[in-house]
């Protein structure tokens, strides 16, 4: 392969074949490819491309059964099984509100769709997966043992479009944090945040005073945030299962935020990843890439809600939790507990 060049679709299936136990993301990495265009790279042979319209995908998955959702970002991946119910469409946002599977969904940002086979011995995997203009990936589903296997040929062949093309050009133009800072002082930041009387609001809040996310938990005083110990998202998970407290666990991507909700229970540590191994609630969170963690307080009208946040070397949340707590009641003590003696950042830890 020409290394100063991009890799042909050729190619890319080569590379593939000769690295067969490389997963998939660092393949892409390895060729300085999206993983959108790795996919691509297979159509005609194992994928298929389909339209990504948000609208169109949610009338018809629900057909397909019980499947596993996932939605990831560079750094934390959330898998729910379960089934897609309680939809709700629109042009800005769409809405899951399924017992499992929790989504919420921002249509213009997913562009790219592919049905995918994978052959593994006798078996062959079935997924959907969507992709952004930049070839990243906003969402999958995979199927299961119990899916409907002819519901998803069909939803397929009703989702096929014309451009069956290999080739794939990533588009990375307009992507930002819509925070470009201003001159806020810690006073006006203070003031407006103590005004908040839902969580919702804090987005329009940081947009208003043109401040990013971290810039403003950093600023805000350890009243409403404090730093934590780079270890305290695993600490909060062993102390939420001994507990048996229920979480509210958010990752978000372009295109996708995933939810779960409930209790957790299985937690293991495998290098540096950080797993929860659950019936239906898989997460798999890279704890090397924790750049800060920070406890985060909203004034609403119920009283504050405190979340953990963990965020990475590029000041981009990967992941955020809460206690689960239904609207109209205050926010549980038990996991203000949790969060308040997790470990700070600086604190000497007892041996």
């Amino acid at each position: 392969m020409n290394k100063t060049s991009r890799p042909t679709p050729a190619e890319i299936r080569a590379f593939r074949a000769e690295n067969p136990k490389m997963r998939e993301r660092d393949i892409a990495a390895r060729l300085e490819i999206s993983e959108a265009a790795l996919v691509a790279a297979e159509v005609g042979i194992s994928a298929i491309r389909i339209d990504a319209s948000v609208d169109r995908f949610l009338e018809r998955i629900a057909s397909l059964g019980e499947i596993m959702a996932l939605s990831r970002n560079e750094s934390a991946v959330h898998e729910k099984i379960g089934v897609y119910e309680n939809m709700k469409f629109g042009a800005q946002a769409a809405i899951v509100l399924g017992e499992n599977i929790d989504l919420r969904i921002f249509p213009k940002r997913w562009v790219h769709g592919f049905a995918v086979t994978k052959t593994d011995g006798d078996q062959k995997r079935l997924s959907l997966q969507f992709f952004d203009k930049a070839g990243d990936a906003v969402h999958k589903v995979h199927l299961r043992p119990d899916s409907n296997v002819e519901a998803y040929h069909a939803m397929v062949a009703e989702l096929l479009i014309e451009d069956q093309s290999q080739e794939f050009v990533e588009d990375r133009s307009g992507y930002d944090n819509g925070a470009t800072d201003g001159d806020v002082s810690r006073d006006e930041l203070r003031d407006h945040w103590s005004r908040m009387t839902d969580t919702h609001e804090f987005f329009g809040m940081l947009k208003k005073l043109k401040i990013g996310r971290q810039d403003a938990i950093r600023t805000v005083g350890d009243d409403y945030a404090w730093k934590l110990d780079a270890g305290a998202v695993a600490e909060m998970m062993h102390a939420c299962v001994r507990e048996g407290l229920p979480i509210m666990c958010f990752v978000a991507n372009e295109g996708t935020v995933q939810i779960h909700s409930g209790p957790i229970h299985n937690v293991q540590t495998m290098g540096p990843w950080i797993n929860i191994m659950d019936p239906t609630f898989h997460l798999h969170l890279r704890q090397d890439h924790i750049a800060e963690a920070w406890v985060v307080r909203k004034p609403t009208k119920d009283g504050h809600v405190t979340s953990l946040e963990a965020y990475n070397a590029k000041g981009e949340m990967i992941i955020q939790f809460f206690g689960k707590r239904k609207e109209g009641f205050d926010e549980r003590r038990d996991w203000r507990a949790i969060l308040e003696n997790l470990t700070r950042s600086g604190a000497s830890i007892a041996a």
